[in-house]
């Protein structure tokens, strides 16, 4: 148990919250709750995955959020041969975090069954690259971890960052001014952009209900999920949070470590992200502050029993008059407004990056 603990990478949040002289109390509690029901579900889904099987989480837990009213978004990811046994497994283990959750994953059915790599991998782009499909491979890179053996996972993870990086000719080579993985970003884009229309699609399909608390998450969580893609592929010219101490990545014959750096960015949950990119940039700490003072009050909110359940039934016809959808919204603005900061910074870099690849 030692040996893990020292294993592990310092916080770069508790690291940014010292340098700020900053204490972001909600957000400490949902990764101390999380990191709690993560333990909690290792040993109960022991000997349900396997060399070729990985049992994979993802949203709020993924991302060390967790509160006392979150589901758990998880999927029995299979990079192997077919089984009759895995929809049995699937099932068994469905059944054990439906118990630990504090209520059913989406109605989408995205989560909560089996998911085979090959699809993943290689259905991107195209036809056959459903929304389905496309939330399972970004959320697989952007926020995931796997709960027990992780080498299906990590195969599977590899083996999609080889195809964003391989196939992406003008960063292998190295040409042109700026060192930006597109094709990887793109994908990052679609899927924001993808979550930003299927809100307006549930909203309809569903009459209203439960827009009031998916509109605060989208300006929120899943805002920071693409922020933190953004960041990664960006760093990779800014040289922020090369891992491996190698050659840089667009060097030729250097995409392995290219690859194995993007990997090992991917670990962190999104808010190391974030906070990895503000640490390498003093002049940006009032951002710093205004950014994740407004995280930490996001996730006040839905901590709390009574603001989240609030938030859940409250209609669309009440947005503007209701004091808890206001104060979420005050703090999505000052997010907004601190990203706005952050992206089109000059000094750093970012602004350029964010004109030629976020823009145009």
């Amino acid at each position: 148990m030692v040996e893990l603990l020292m294993e592990m990478p310092p916080s770069l949040l508790d690291v940014l919250a010292k340098r700020l002289g900053a204490e972001w109390g909600h957000i400490n509690a949902a990764r101390e709750r999380a990191q709690a029901k993560k333990g909690e579900l290792r040993p109960a889904l022991t000997g349900f995955d396997s060399e070729d099987t990985s049992i994979v989480v993802f949203g709020s837990l993924a991302r060390d959020e967790f509160t006392e009213g979150s589901d758990i978004d998880w999927t029995f990811l299979i990079d192997g041969s077919a089984d009759p046994r895995h929809l049995d497994l699937a099932g068994k283990a469905d059944a054990i975090v439906k118990k630990a959750a504090a209520r059913d994953a989406g109605r989408e059915g995205t989560f909560g069954t089996m998911a085979f790599s090959h699809e993943i991998i290689h259905q991107i782009g195209g036809q056959d690259d459903t929304n389905r499909n496309t939330t399972r491979r970004i959320l697989l890179l952007l926020e995931s971890e796997a709960i027990g053996r992780p080498d299906a996972y990590r195969r599977v993870v590899t083996n999609v960052l080889k195809r964003y990086i391989l196939e992406d000719r003008g960063f292998v080579q190295g040409s042109g001014r700026y060192h930006v993985p597109r094709f990887l970003l793109n994908d990052f884009a679609r899927y924001w952009w993808t979550m930003a229309v299927d809100f307006a699609y549930k909203q309809r399909t569903r009459f209203g209900e439960g827009a009031a608390i998916r509109n605060i998450k989208l300006r929120m969580s899943r805002k920071m999920t693409y922020v933190s893609g953004l960041l990664t592929c960006f760093g990779c010219h800014l040289k922020i949070g090369d891992l491996t101490g190698g050659p840089d990545c667009p060097e030729e014959g250097a995409e392995a470590e290219c690859i194995d750096c993007l990997r090992g960015r991917l670990k962190r949950t999104p808010l190391e992200i974030l906070a990895e990119t503000l640490l390498e940039f003093d002049h940006l700490e009032g951002t710093a502050r205004r950014l994740l003072t407004a995280y930490d009050g996001f996730l006040g909110i839905l901590s709390d029993s009574g603001k989240r359940r609030h938030l859940e039934r409250l209609s669309e016809e009440e947005y503007e008059k209701d004091g808890v959808f206001q104060e979420a919204r005050g703090l999505s603005h000052d997010f907004r407004d601190g990203l706005v900061e952050l992206f089109f910074d000059e000094r750093s870099g970012l602004s350029d990056l964010t004109k030629n690849y976020g823009v145009f």
